[in-house]
């Protein structure tokens, strides 16, 4: 980082906005202290506390693209429910077609009409003629590695550092050496065994692991989204791609962020070619679903392994979920894809994301700061650099941790819910250009402290 930082500067800011921030929440740290009586960290889901360094607030509501906790404070959305919530809270269309489904009957454990047509408009956006359905991208992706073991005979996963493919042991791995090893707690110390980590961008690190024909899959990113934003090198995509095919590799694209950035996804802007492709996050919609497509060969060789359960003398691929493809978040995402995530929507985010990292630049500019903008259709964040980095490694220094919470604290005190620490703010299709130019206004405001 070419700008120093004066820390006693910052960490007088937090402790006046943590003060600030508490005294506007008092329903929902009597809440939280309620919840601790009966959950873990006083949260139903680790994340909810884990993200922030800060007390929780309570939601109540949510309207296009602010919510309103239970204290009545309003903030605007920046971080979009971590891209679960790119359509914004409430759309009519996505209500309607739940609600009705609701009343209707939520699952049945048998397909309904809309998975019919959900995959038929999966298959028009990004090429892949054969789909599947899951609750969550980490359960596309972990059934993406077992359709790939079995299409190859062949067992090792590679993925790039930096990467974020879900939350099941396989993939909380970090690289070491060759090898990987778990990066959380609670997973198998056998966990990485099977898993090669390079480097983003490097196609000749990649060659040399495919050399070896042992690889069942790569898995990828399109662009990693979970270090800041770090894009692909020109050819990059070509040369792994190239790559996976001489060496009996499948190549999977996990789209779990990125398909929230351009229409059809990355896969259809970079005209991507995978074996596999997941994604995730409901879309955007707010109800839970993930999803994987298959090229025609892979759906062959799926549909050949089916798993007939009890009483079958030959075992089948172990795909599927008791609540997988409900008929409830399957009507949610069909309304979003044929009402909200149009090639119209997504041209109107990528305006609004320009719009935001625009506005960002400016502000950078105005305090004489050696940072830049990030962009990516929707997708905004700063590099603290004035070059943007092309690894992982290079990524780390576009991300201070105690900068970038205190600034999440300052924005939600003025109405703002910034993104968390390794994203960034994004663009969604219920925001509004005077939503991006309240975000930059605040952020600017913020710069005026620090520097």
């Amino acid at each position: 980082m070419l700008f120093e930082l004066d820390r006693a500067r910052l960490a007088r800011l937090r402790r006046r906005e943590d003060k600030a921030f508490h005294a506007r929440i008092p329903k929902s740290l009597k809440l939280w202290q309620k919840a601790k009586g009966v959950m873990p960290n006083g949260v139903p889901m680790s994340w909810m506390l884990g993200l922030h360094r800060h007390a929780p607030v309570f939601a109540s509501k949510g309207d296009k693209a602010w919510f309103t906790d239970v204290d009545g404070n309003r903030y605007l959305d920046m971080n979009l429910s971590d891209l679960s919530a790119t359509t914004g809270f409430g759309h009519p269309a996505i209500t309607r077609a739940v609600a009705r489904q609701a009343a209707r009957g939520a699952q049945f454990l048998l397909p309904a009409e809309d998975s019919i047509v959900v995959s038929e408009l999966l298959r028009a956006r990004t090429g892949m003629p054969y789909w599947q359905f899951t609750l969550s991208a980490s359960g596309a992706n972990m059934e993406a590695f077992r359709i790939a073991r079995l299409a190859t005979g062949r067992r090792r996963i590679v993925m790039f550092d930096g990467k974020y493919h879900g939350h099941f042991d396989e993939v909380l791995v970090k690289r070491s050496g060759r090898s990987a090893r778990p990066s959380l707690l609670g997973t198998s110390p056998a966990s990485g065994r099977d898993v090669t980590i390079v480097p983003f961008n490097d196609a000749d690190a990649l060659a040399a692991e495919l050399k070896r024909g042992d690889v069942a899959c790569v898995i990828a990113e399109p662009a990693l989204t979970n270090v800041n934003l770090v894009l692909p090198d020109p050819g990059f995509h070509d040369a792994l791609r190239k790559l996976t095919r001489k060496h009996g590799s499948l190549l999977v694209i996990d789209e779990a962020h990125t398909m929230q950035m351009a229409y059809g996804g990355l896969t259809r802007l970079y005209g991507l070619e995978p074996d596999i492709l997941t994604t995730g996050k409901g879309f955007g919609s707010g109800v839970p679903l993930g999803a994987y497509g298959l090229t025609a060969k892979l759906a062959r060789i799926a549909a050949d392994s089916l798993d007939l359960g009890p009483g079958s003398t030959a075992p089948g691929i172990a795909t599927g979920g008791t609540t997988y493809a409900s008929a409830l978040s399957l009507a949610g995402v069909r309304a979003a894809l044929e009402k909200v995530l149009t090639e119209t929507g997504y041209l109107r985010c990528a305006r609004l994301g320009s719009r935001l990292a625009d506005g960002i630049d400016r502000a950078i500019a105005a305090h004489d700061l050696p940072w830049k903008a990030q962009r990516l259709g929707g997708r905004s964040g700063i590099s603290m650099t004035p070059v943007h980095p092309r690894n992982a490694a290079e990524a780390a220094s576009t991300i201070d941790v105690e900068l970038i919470d205190t600034r999440r604290v300052f924005m939600a005190n003025r109405g703002v819910w910034d993104a968390i620490a390794t994203a960034g703010p994004q663009a969604g299709f219920a925001h509004t250009p005077g939503d991006i130019d309240h975000y930059v206004a605040v952020f600017s405001a913020f710069l005026d402290e620090i520097v």
